[in-house]
């Protein structure tokens, strides 16, 4: 069964098994940090990947035989040929998200989830019960309480951040790749490499143009339709603590990238901005707004101390 994966013609054969399949995918891995300038290697690999999964239906199979007159001359056997075919499949419609915008996660999807939330639960020292994205939003709620200070949460978030990468790979990363093009081929790279891996915990997203301080505009932006984060959280604080300033944080100092997030809190939407860097602290709009009104953090404190002021009652902010 040929499949076109960007990187030469590769063959499944007949007697192929699921050792098979992960050798394929180890191929395509490993020659992954040779392309990585080219973004549409990223989009290439997607499909590609997304055509191997839905390929692996039982194929349909035939025999047949030949014999020809060189080999009857030679007394050789005859060979046997066994041509499959499988049924044809849309390889967009593989990849693309579910109807109505809902992503639906494939399984490297799920192995992304069940190591974030390990490391969170390194970090916080806590496990929820509830398996899932569900289990992840208590573990993160979690790591808000433990931490002392909205600061405090925030170096934990980026900690966490900072685990789910080799560290030799963020120090070159950050030596060798940011400087060039005067951070521009990192910006770009990262964006692409955020709109693919991370939709599990986002939600759909893709990559757009953003307009650069000096007035330049980049295909380093990725846009987030609608924060699953965000929406299953139902807290700022959240969003602003675990997710906001850690990101800016880890991709600046970490990998020298410049980032900056808006998120909107109305329509639960995100634009991320690589290559831009964030606002001070006193003039992020995102910092001004007040928590959300089906905040769970906020409920929870009304129910504990019901005559507190309404400062004590909004969700740690910085």
């Amino acid at each position: 069964m040929p499949i076109d994966s960007g990187l030469g013609p590769t063959v499944i054969r007949n007697d192929a098994n699921v050792a098979d399949v992960w050798g394929l995918a180890g191929r395509l891995s490993s020659t992954a940090h040779h392309e990585l300038h080219d973004g549409s290697y990223w989009q290439r690999l997607s499909v590609s990947m997304a055509t191997l999964t839905a390929r692996l239906a039982p194929p349909s199979c035939s025999a047949s035989s030949s014999w020809p007159s060189s080999s009857r001359r030679l007394g050789r056997r005859p060979t046997l040929r066994l041509r499959c075919s499988s049924p044809p499949v849309d390889a967009a419609a593989a990849a693309a998200p579910g109807k109505g915008g809902e992503y639906r996660p494939s399984f490297a999807d799920d192995l992304l989830l069940a190591f974030f939330r390990s490391k969170m639960v390194e970090e916080v020292g806590w496990d929820s019960e509830k398996p899932g994205y569900a289990g992840l939003i208590e573990v993160a709620n979690r790591l808000m309480v433990k931490g002392k200070s909205a600061l405090e949460t925030e170096k934990s978030a980026v900690r966490v951040l900072q685990s789910l990468f080799p560290p030799l790979l963020l120090v070159l990363f950050k030596a060798l790749l940011a400087p060039l093009v005067n951070g521009q081929l990192a910006s770009m790279m990262v964006a692409r490499a955020t709109a693919l891996s991370c939709q599990w915990l986002m939600g759909p997203c893709s990559v757009n143009s953003v307009t650069l301080p000096d007035g330049k505009s980049w295909s380093s932006g990725v846009f987030v339709e609608k924060c699953k984060y965000l929406e299953e959280s139902k807290c700022l604080g959240i969003c602003i603590n675990t997710c906001k300033l850690p990101t800016q944080t880890f991709f600046k100092d970490h990998m020298g990238v410049d980032l900056y997030m808006e998120p909107n809190f109305e329509d639960y939407s995100c634009q991320f901005n690589f290559g831009v860097p964030p606002p001070p602290l006193d003039t992020d709009k995102a910092l001004k707004e007040p928590c959300l009104d089906i905040c769970t953090n906020v409920r929870r404190r009304r129910e504990l101390g019901r005559n507190s002021s309404p400062d004590e009652l909004g969700c740690p902010q910085v």
